[in-house]
């Protein structure tokens, strides 16, 4: 009776590979021992991590209503923080500030500020040569004419020089200046500077920075006192209007500080004669903040000067070089009041190229010329206040002292009395009202709140997406390469006489012995298959 064998016979992968492989490398079984563990998954960070409410949504268990319930609620917190800090990103990006206001302690010396005054009537009348009133006839609107009183068609003069005519043709301080004291002192004429300005000759009291006269008492009388003639019958008859006519009579002044340069036609206020005026002063520190908080100008720290012809950086300073930079450009020569060595205009187009320099300057920082405020500055907030003088008693009195008549008194004299209030400053600084600390914790607050994590709560999830990162990315530069064969799985079915015929070992019967000792089956129906 014939036997039949049957063989189930599985090829499995390790029995593919490579027989260079099974040789020993990476992949044996030492090289696997050696190799990195594989990395976590998400259940199990899940389960692990600080992050509040993540492991009951993702952790390791079976899935039901309450996960679910669980993966909502994070998602809405975590929606809810996202919300509030992109307000938050939004409100700091705003930059938002505020003006803090600190009065400081009285101090026992306050630095007295430089007052700037200017008669409004540029040239005297009774200065102006004819060949003056030819060159200014631009600037005064009076017609030409010879010695004689008639108008000349043909006259012709030396080329003018516009210093020499302000210096000759403007106000004296001397002749204008009837008293003057400061702190109970007395002083005059010498203890002012020459100062040029859009108005002509002008004058400035305590302009030097590095002597600067310091007043020790707040409170009227003791500041600058003076007593001023404006010379009316000094003023310029009007024969035709132009831009520079002024209808006016007075001074201009400007308080301000040393190292600043007097702005007087556009920062200075008006006193009037015939009027005693009180300037009570308090002197204001301000502190502004720079990008991108603010438009101030930081200081550049830099030893020369950061504009030509000043010691210090101020808006007026900057407007005054735009204005000379225009007037450049347009008629190549430069005003009196501008700083610099470049040619001074002629009177013929000097109003010509005042009124350039003004049309062509813009204001804001959109126009031609911006000036930023400098980050720290040093102004002078004013009261004023006046009183009529002179009194009926006092009239006669200094008609007699100074060979006037009373009406020349009342139409001419004025006083002017500059003080301090109290020897205090006031403080006004620029702060960001919202930093980066107070927004960082804002978020951590909001990040506490909705889904309590940290800053090293972040710092695990990053670590975990780069574990799995990098794990993927190795087993990606690490891919086996293509098996000789591929893993089968079959059935064989050999027959005996097949199994004998490929068996290395010779067929024997029962009788010449077998392999398999006391294994004889009666009648020789057998045969011997194994070695």
């Amino acid at each position: 009776m014939p036997i039949e064998i049957v063989c189930k016979i599985k090829f499995a992968e390790e029995d593919a590979k490579p027989k260079e492989k099974e040789a020993g490398d990476e992949q044996s079984l030492l090289g696997a021992t050696r190799g990195s563990a594989a990395p976590r998954d998400l259940a199990t960070f899940a389960s692990t991590s600080t992050l509040h409410g993540l492991g009951r949504a993702c952790g390791p268990g079976p899935h039901g209503l309450r996960r679910t319930l669980w993966a909502l609620a994070l998602l809405t917190s975590l929606a809810a923080f996202l919300y509030q800090a992109a307000g938050l990103a939004r409100g700091y990006l705003t930059r938002p500030h505020l003006v803090v206001m600190d009065p400081a302690a009285p101090a026992p010396v306050a630095g007295f500020p430089a007052v700037t005054l200017c008669n409004i009537n540029r040239f005297r009348h009774s200065a102006l040569s004819d060949a003056d009133i030819f060159h200014l006839a631009n600037l005064t609107g009076l017609p030409p004419k010879d010695r004689d009183g008639h108008r000349a068609a043909g006259l012709r003069y030396p080329e003018p020089d516009m210093v020499d005519i302000l210096n000759r043709t403007g106000h004296q301080l001397a002749d204008m200046l009837k008293s003057c004291n400061f702190s109970g002192h007395h002083c005059s004429a010498s203890n002012f500077s020459v100062v040029y300005t859009r108005y002509g000759k002008c004058y400035t009291f305590n302009a030097d920075p590095q002597s600067s006269l310091p007043s020790r008492v707040g409170g009227m009388g003791s500041g600058l006192e003076i007593m001023l003639d404006i010379q009316q019958e000094e003023y310029l008859p009007i024969w035709r209007e132009t831009n520079e006519t002024s209808f006016e009579a007075g001074i201009r002044v400007q308080i301000h500080s040393q190292e600043e340069p007097p702005y007087i036609h556009q920062l200075g206020f008006g006193v009037s004669p015939g009027f005693q005026t009180f300037v009570s002063c308090q002197e204001q520190r301000l502190t502004y903040l720079p990008q991108p908080w603010g438009n101030c100008r930081a200081e550049s720290g830099l030893r020369e000067p950061e504009l030509q012809g000043y010691s210090a950086y101020s808006v007026s300073a900057c407007r005054l070089r735009c204005e000379k930079e225009a007037v450049l450009q347009r008629c190549h020569c430069r005003m009196v009041h501008m700083p610099g060595n470049e040619t001074i205009c002629p009177p013929n187009i000097y109003i010509e190229c005042a009124d350039h320099t003004l049309d062509s300057l813009g204001g804001g920082s959109e126009g031609p010329c911006f000036c930023p405020t400098p980050c720290n500055l040093t102004r002078y907030g004013k009261e004023i206040s006046m009183v009529r003088i002179p009194n009926r008693g006092s009239a006669r009195y200094l008609a007699r002292k100074y060979n006037r008549n009373e009406t020349y008194i009342r139409e001419n004299f004025l006083v002017l009395d500059v003080f301090f209030e109290a020897l205090t400053s006031e403080a006004m600084e620029q702060r960001a009202a919202y930093g980066l600390s107070a927004l960082l914790g804002d978020l951590g607050g909001q990040m506490g709140l909705f889904i309590g994590a940290s800053v090293l709560t972040l710092l695990e999830i990053l670590d975990y997406i780069y574990e799995v990162s990098w794990d993927r990315l190795r087993r990606a530069w690490r891919r086996p390469k293509t098996p000789l064969r591929t893993a089968t799985g079959g059935i064989s079915t050999l027959g005996l006489q097949e199994l004998k015929e490929q068996s290395p070992c010779p067929s024997q019967g029962h009788a010449g012995g077998s392999l398999l000792p006391n294994h004889h089956p009666p009648g020789g129906l057998f045969e011997d298959f194994a070695c």
